[in-house]
């Protein structure tokens, strides 16, 4: 508690530190002095105590926009920043905040050369100045643009530090938007000014609302409620960028109410997903961008439920849960940086350099001080659980050495290829004939799997209608993707993309196809950037004023984008090779009929219980 007490302001006449009036000073020196006494009374102590002699020189030659500059020992402030009419009474001069900041920031610089705040480590960290994975050294540019307080604090950690304690010394919400950065310099500098009360929960816009109408688009989470952090490894895939595996955290959060323990790992609804993906925002799927850093990296926020559906479901990959060896102020330190990158940062993805694993070791790094110690740093999902592993920060006694005690625990999902194999068993078997394999059944044109669904008793009926909704995510996901790539080539079947936009569906007075896509992306573009969410001045986390702003705006976004989805939908199948578009009405017109014949067979039956659940979520969750 000792840091976080007030400074306790000594005269400018017994502080060590001297700044005394030069060149051009203020008429009699009353306002050089004010601004010095003023500014003197608001440092630190230990900044205070230091035997040295600083010059105060007022000039009209700085560069337009520049407020002050420091050469050795000489401190040079504009002119623009004097009253215009120095005050009647000495004593009631008064000292503008410009002035304040100005004198400030240039004695930051002289701190900063003396005491090397600009080259500790941890204060590159935590400015965003990050290791590289294949290259010795740092990054030269700062990615952390947005929800800035002044962006020349992004020129070079030095203008980095001095921005930043002008506002560690002058804001008392400093502590409540950038707290990993006040705890800094507090500890650095043996204390801190008076600070303003700040909200135990952290903001963070939830990309669930995006799929559920009914989730709320701000979420406001205290980290006291976050039990654990698991690293989340879903397993290789087809596609090229997913060949390796894709690395994410989990976040263990309980249920309200309840005390974080073990039992919060049941909690599943309330747990939360950190997973940082290119966000494509162009309608294309470029392996060339992708190698480059021609997409946007962002962190964004999901509900576990969305994730293990994707993963486990349509991709029909594993995911494992494995806890990380954090204490409590690992895990409040490395929330903090989350948020702080997801209101912030603005990266580029790279396959090789800059993917999800150094993503994801980055964050560890920057926001858990054990772990950048560790060599920790790899280019792959799977590599970098080894090096977690070997720098013990793992904690693989937690999980259940029976699987199947680790499936009903949530430290593994497996995929649902092996769920749908049994159900295809069980449905091949009352059809008497078709492929062996699931997958082949499923890679069938619908049409060739209707004359068989008309002719198997109830329990097959259930589990085909299982695998037909599989089926049609597929052809769904297939039809996206086709539309991506030909709106990507500026055509779609002879039809030039820019006349798209004015076609599709313009005959009932409904934007184009290009249009809608358009649209969606520019609606749903905010779960990529929350920081577009806002206008209200502010910088770092936002605060309550801003939080109900992004709360508001994100809800307004969600509705619209859900609203958007019917009519898109509708354009889209239009201009969907026809091909494509039968096989989706195919596959919808089987689903149809099943669910048809399923209610036939029940009502026969007398209203026995179905003997599978469609929605039945399986064993893991």
């Amino acid at each position: 508690m000792a840091l976080l007490l007030a400074f306790a302001a000594a005269p400018a006449a017994r502080a060590e530190l001297r700044v005394e009036p030069g060149e051009g000073s203020a008429p009699g020196d009353r306002f050089t002095r004010a601004l010095v006494d003023e500014v003197l009374g608001r440092l630190p102590p230990s900044w205070r105590q230091q035997e040295r002699t600083l010059w105060l020189d007022w000039r009209d030659d700085l560069p337009d926009g520049v407020h002050g500059r420091i050469r050795g020992r000489r401190i040079g402030l504009s002119r623009a920043l004097l009253p215009a009419e120095p005050a009647a009474e000495p004593a009631a001069e008064a000292v503008p905040e410009a002035a304040v900041a100005a004198l400030v920031h240039e004695l930051a610089h002289a701190w900063d050369r003396e005491h090397g705040l600009s080259r500790d480590p941890r204060l590159l960290d935590l400015a965003g100045w990050q290791v590289r994975p294949l290259l010795p050294g740092r990054s030269r540019g700062n990615p952390f643009g947005a929800r800035s307080p002044d962006r020349y604090e992004l020129a070079s950690p030095a203008e980095f530090v001095a921005v930043n304690l002008e506002h560690f010394l002058l804001d008392p919400a400093y502590a409540c938007r950038r707290p990993a950065l006040h705890a800094f310099f507090a500890e650095h500098f043996g204390g801190a000014p008076a600070r303003a009360a700040c909200a135990d929960a952290l903001p963070w816009v939830d990309a669930g609302a995006l799929s559920d109408g009914d989730a709320a688009p701000l979420l406001e989470l205290d980290p006291a409620r976050v039990y654990a952090v698991d690293y989340l490894l879903a397993g290789d895939g087809e596609a090229l960028m997913s060949r390796w595996g894709h690395s994410m955290l989990r976040l263990v959060v309980c249920a309200p109410g309840r005390a974080p323990g073990p039992d919060c790992r049941l909690d599943l609804e309330h747990h939360r997903v950190l997973s940082f993906r290119a966000f494509v925002d162009d309608l294309q799927l470029s392996s060339w961008r992708g190698l480059t850093g021609g997409y946007p990296s962002r962190l964004f926020v999901l509900p576990l439920q969305q994730v293990v559906d994707e993963y486990t479901r349509v991709e029909m990959r594993p995911l494992d849960s494995i806890p990380l060896a954090l204490s409590r102020a690992d895990v409040q330190a490395l929330l903090q940086r989350a948020a702080r990158v997801h209101w912030s940062y603005d990266g580029r993805y790279r396959f090789v350099g800059n993917n999800c694993a150094v993503e994801t070791w980055k964050l560890l790094h920057d926001g858990v001080p054990r772990a950048a110690s560790a060599r920790l740093d790899s280019i792959t999902p799977k590599g970098l659980l080894r090096r977690l592993r070997r720098a013990g920060l793992v904690d693989d006694a937690q999980v259940p050495a029976d699987p199947s005690e680790a499936l009903r625990l949530g430290y593994r999902f497996e995929p649902w290829s092996a769920h749908y194999q049994a159900l295809y068993d069980t449905a091949r078997a009352a059809i008497g004939s078709g492929p062996a394999d699931v997958e082949s059944w499923l890679r069938m044109p619908p049409s060739a799997r209707a004359p068989a669904l008309e002719r198997v008793d109830m329990r097959a009926t259930a589990a085909l209608l299982l695998l037909e909704e599989a089926a049609l995510r597929r052809e769904e996901q297939q039809a996206r993707d086709v539309l991506k790539r030909a709106l990507f080539r500026q055509e779609l079947w002879g039809v030039p993309a820019a006349d798209v936009a004015d076609a599709g569906t313009a005959e009932m007075g409904e934007p184009g196809l290009a249009d809608l896509l358009a649209g969606a992306l520019r609606e749903g573009g905010v779960f990529a950037s929350p920081a577009e969410l806002l206008s209200l001045p502010g910088y770092g986390l936002p605060q309550a004023a801003e939080r109900e702003q992004a709360r508001a705006r994100a809800g307004e976004r969600a509705a619209r984008l859900h609203a958007l989805d019917g009519r898109l939908q509708a354009a889209a199948r239009e201009w969907l090779p026809p091909a494509r578009r039968l096989a989706l009405e195919q596959a919808e017109a089987n689903i149809a009929a099943l669910g048809r014949r399923l209610r036939e067979l029940h009502d026969a039956a007398g209203g026995l219980a179905l003997p599978i659940t469609p929605e039945d979520p399986g064993p893991a969750l």
